[in-house]
């Protein structure tokens, strides 16, 4: 029997509408740079940023068999996007954001209030979190912290990290990846 390998996912959030050029060409970059790199790319599986992440990463040469998996809000498998190799239709509408951002590391780009919800779960989660430096919520949290927590004494500085350009990206998850690995465990409850 052959040992089965895990590859690493990276979750993109951002914008179901693309809020400009600058996010659009950003979304096509990183997803082939991360899909070149052999990440895997999550994401809502559906438009804006999520289907011109997915688009580069289906454009980029990678040998990857599963290069996107969307993680849709709704129960219907056709709305994915067509760059999208694996369609998971949760039914779980915003709250399947929660899954989305159980990937390895997290990657902003723009985003309104459901990326802000996405943001707040990943923080939560102990997640690596990386945000680009443009309009949304990933350019007003860029280079700072969500609260006040300390998620990680050893490491300095633990804050969204911002970023301009994906090779900037891709730097980050390679140097800072193996630090964020704590697991959220959740509530333990106690009898009596």
């Amino acid at each position: 029997m052959s040992k089965k390998t895990r590859q690493t996912v990276i979750g993109v959030i951002g914008d179901a509408q693309i809020q400009s050029e600058r996010h659009l060409e950003v979304a096509e970059d990183l997803g082939a740079k991360l899909s070149k790199a052999g990440y895997v790319v999550a994401s809502g599986g559906l438009s804006g940023i999520m289907e011109a992440v997915f688009r580069g990463a289906q454009n980029s040469g990678s040998k990857l068999t599963t290069k996107t998996v969307g993680i849709l809000p709704g129960h219907d498998a056709e709305a994915a996007n067509d760059y999208t190799d694996v369609v998971i239709p949760t039914g779980l509408d915003i709250a399947r954001n929660s899954v989305v951002v159980h990937s390895d590391a997290v990657i902003i780009i723009g985003g309104s209030a459901g990326t802000l919800s996405e943001i707040a779960m990943a923080w939560s989660l102990y997640r690596l979190i990386i945000g680009f430096r443009v309009e949304g919520w990933s350019g007003k949290l860029a280079d700072k912290t969500v609260d006040d927590r300390d998620r990680y004494p050893d490491i300095e500085n633990d804050r969204v990290y911002g970023v301009d350009e994906a090779d900037e990206a891709l730097a980050l998850l390679k140097e800072l990846l193996p630090k964020y690995q704590k697991v959220h465990r959740g509530i333990h409850w106690r009898k009596g």
